[in-house]
């Protein structure tokens, strides 16, 4: 990844990030840190947020570890939400204005912009990172950039670790 496109605030979050995964005795520990490290550094990240796919009912995602207001999405079939889209389309996505989206499933209403990036672990698409963002087009391609290493992370994480996501 070419980390010239982020901050330094970013760069130096993603080098604690890269310690994290090469240390978290778990998966729930490890986004537990991640969230909790990026809604802490990134001001405009306010709500974020781990989906997995539930190894029990494959076309569907289950909320993991977040931090921001409570959610009643902590299942979302792949037909749903811009989450959905994410993982069938296995790319990232980014909405400026979620009014604008009819895939978009409204968890607040303070939410303005979406962005999801999917995680893959041995090539397969096994889960996601979720951020919304109470400001309007609040995703730039250093965000992109960004997110798309810390799924990186996790994928590697994950692969380490047998490519199990729960």
């Amino acid at each position: 990844m070419a980390t010239q496109k982020l901050t330094p605030e970013m760069n130096s979050l993603l080098a604690r990030i890269r310690e994290m995964g090469a240390s978290a005795p778990t998966l729930d520990e490890l986004e537990r840190d991640i969230v909790e490290a990026m809604s802490e550094q990134i001001p405009y990240y306010d709500w974020t947020g781990f989906y997995r796919l539930d190894p029990e009912e494959p076309e569907t995602l289950v909320l993991g570890c977040f931090v921001g207001e409570l959610t009643s999405h902590v299942r979302i079939p792949l037909t749903e939400g811009i989450c959905g889209a994410a993982v069938v389309e296995g790319e990232t996505i980014v909405v400026d204005d979620v009014k604008t989206d009819p895939r978009y499933l409204s968890c607040s209403l303070r939410t303005k912009s979406e962005i999801v990036v999917p995680i893959r672990a041995r090539g397969k698409v096994v889960g996601e990172i979720d951020i919304d963002s109470h400001s309007p087009a609040a995703f730039k391609e250093m965000d992109r950039a960004f997110l798309e290493e810390v799924a990186g992370i996790v994928g590697g994480y994950l692969e380490r670790q047998g490519g199990r996501a729960v």
